[in-house]
């Protein structure tokens, strides 16, 4: 089982980036996706997740209108879009793959992504 999270790098303040999280191992359409960040020093945070058939989203309120999760279950892959990006965005970002919406547990996760917001 693997979950390969990749999209990452520097980005200036009100840029763009797109996360990929390409999934192995099981069938990415059994499960919901969710994407979580951790920024040095601080516990990690919840940003969004995506269910099963794609149709049933959630996002943290910080996060809603600047960040877009999707998923393409033909192709393995879910998406983080990031819009606006600030300098507190910067963080790992992981994902992760959980049974049900929103999943009570995330079984499988991926190893992260570091997004920098800098000037």
């Amino acid at each position: 089982v693997q979950l390969q999270a990749s999209g990452g790098g520097l980005v200036q303040p009100g840029g763009s980036l797109r996360l990929s999280c390409a999934v192995s191992g099981f069938t990415l359409e059994d499960y919901a996706i969710g994407w979580f960040r951790q920024a040095p020093g601080k516990e990690r945070e919840y940003v969004a997740t995506i269910n099963s058939g794609g149709r049933r989203i959630y996002y943290t309120d910080s996060m809603k209108g600047r960040f877009t999760i999707s998923r393409d279950n033909a192709e393995n892959t879910v998406y983080l879009e990031m819009n606006s990006l600030a300098p507190e965005d910067t963080a790992t970002y992981y994902c992760a793959a959980g049974v049900g919406f929103p999943p009570k547990v995330y079984r499988y996760w991926g190893q992260g992504t570091l997004v920098t917001v800098s000037s």
